[in-house]
């Protein structure tokens, strides 16, 4: 499913135009993307929480090169962990 699939989708289950149902999914993105830069967890009970994690750095190979050695720097990565009632739909 792509974005304008989920808008589509959206709109006909919350009785809401295409437009209008646009606009509430970009400030929700917005949003979240927002929180996580500011590392914030967004929680949404039954559905899963977004937060932001540390990767350590650490050392790499080079596919092409394997015996080349490269420094992969420390980073911050955006994780989805899917909540208690989302794992039960996705699983029956």
């Amino acid at each position: 499913m792509n974005k304008s699939e989920l808008v589509a989708s959206m709109a006909e289950k919350s009785n809401l135009t295409k437009k209008d149902t646009e606009v509430a999914l970009n400030a929700f993105i917005q949003t979240v993307e927002e929180s996580l830069a500011q590392d914030e967890k967004v929680q949404l009970v039954g559905f899963g929480t977004f937060e932001v994690r540390q990767r350590k750095a650490r050392e790499g190979r080079n596919p092409r090169n394997p015996e080349e050695v490269i420094h992969i720097p420390a980073s911050k990565a955006p994780v989805f962990r899917a909540g208690k009632a989302l794992k039960e739909i996705v699983n029956k």
